[in-house]
């Protein structure tokens, strides 16, 4: 009987790339672009995970900000350029990339969008073909005088919004503080009620980011591909937009890894890795492909270099052992016992990665 393949899938930003790249074009293209898009990106996570707003996903952010980048001047040739110039590897991600690669199929599935994508693969050399994420024409986007000053007038506003505030357990809207009802409440009728009758309401129906419950088909789309079942699939996230895939990976019997992960990701995963070098993933794919989840499992719950020999190669444990005592990788198998604990230590953990701005967002 032929024996169906093991399958590598990672996301990109935050496994490979300390980037989050629409954050950044944010940043560059919009007046007060860190604060507006922190803002929309906690609007996201309310109504992807507290809201569950029916239709909407996490990472929707992505299609959100199209028409604010587009009336500040964003063009695709811009993001691509900008994108080149500004890719950020974790230590390690090439080599990890690469050796994934050489023992099994293996597979980027980001939210990010396109242009990004395309460069980190070509700096990286990964197979584009293998890379899913979100796709946006942006030139062909033509906004009007008028409309271009209303996008910039409704920017100005967002960005005077009082920050959006998330208290750990909040389930529904009602959990949330006064302030912060108030903020989604206003961003509800501008991009539900306001922009459909704008040409922003068309880029809003038409771009589609990788996220969520499409990250998830993504994956399901990866295992037909390579006639692979769930259970043969090891998903390596780090945030709210790897919870769907998460989720189906896990029940499918694969094995999820959060890596540096956010609290989202912490609660979905199976295993948390806090670390600043990627050999880790390495190591953890390659235990999963001679062996299978059980082992990888087994090897989290007794993390040590010296119980790692002859589970994986002795090159991973040299890689291994060379990394400074400061940066020595955490590896834990997430319980109800130390779930908690691992999601502080991990949020807490990803912005010494990240930074400070990245690592908060969801």
């Amino acid at each position: 009987m032929k024996q169906r393949p093991r399958v590598f899938i990672t996301d990109c930003e935050g496994p490979i790339s300390k980037n989050d790249n629409a954050f950044e074009l944010t940043s560059v293209f919009l007046p007060d672009g860190n604060r507006f898009f922190t803002l929309i990106s906690r609007y996201d996570d309310v109504l992807a995970d507290i809201i569950k707003k029916p239709g909407y996903k996490a990472g929707d952010t992505l299609r959100l900000i199209v028409p604010f980048l587009r009336a500040y001047g964003a063009t695709d040739d811009k993001m691509r350029a900008y994108s080149a110039r500004n890719i950020l590897l974790v230590p390690g991600a090439d080599e990890t990339l690469r050796f994934a690669t050489s023992i099994m199929p293996s597979f980027i599935v980001s939210t990010s969008y396109e242009h990004y994508i395309s460069a980190l693969c070509d700096t990286v050399g990964f197979p584009r073909e293998n890379a899913y994420c979100t796709r946006v024409d942006i030139d062909r986007y033509e906004l009007s005088k008028e409309e271009t000053e209303k996008l910039k007038a409704l920017r100005e506003e967002i960005s005077e919004l009082q920050m959006i505030e998330i208290p750990k357990g909040a389930k529904s809207l009602d959990d949330l503080p006064s302030e912060t009802k108030t903020a989604v409440n206003r961003l509800d009728r501008i991009f539900w009620e306001e922009f459909p009758e704008m040409k922003s309401g068309e880029i809003l129906e038409e771009v589609n980011p990788v996220g969520g419950f499409e990250k998830a088909n993504a994956v399901r789309q990866i295992a037909e591909g390579a006639d692979a079942d769930l259970s043969d699939i090891v998903y390596v996230g780090d945030s709210i937009t790897d919870v769907d895939p998460f989720r189906m990976v896990r029940n499918g019997g694969g094995l999820t890894v959060s890596f540096n992960g956010n609290r989202y990701a912490v609660r979905e995963a199976e295993i948390a890795v806090l670390s600043q070098h990627t050999v880790v993933i390495s190591i953890l794919a390659e235990i999963f492909k001679r062996f299978g989840k059980k082992r990888v499992i087994q090897s989290a719950d007794s993390w040590l270099p010296s119980s790692l020999q002859g589970l994986c190669s002795s090159s991973l444990l040299s890689a291994l052992n060379m990394l400074h005592p400061q940066k020595a990788p955490k590896v834990a198998r997430i319980t109800q016992d130390n779930i908690g604990q691992l999601m502080a230590d991990s949020s807490a953990f990803r912005k010494t990665v990240r930074g400070e701005a990245v690592g908060k967002l969801g």
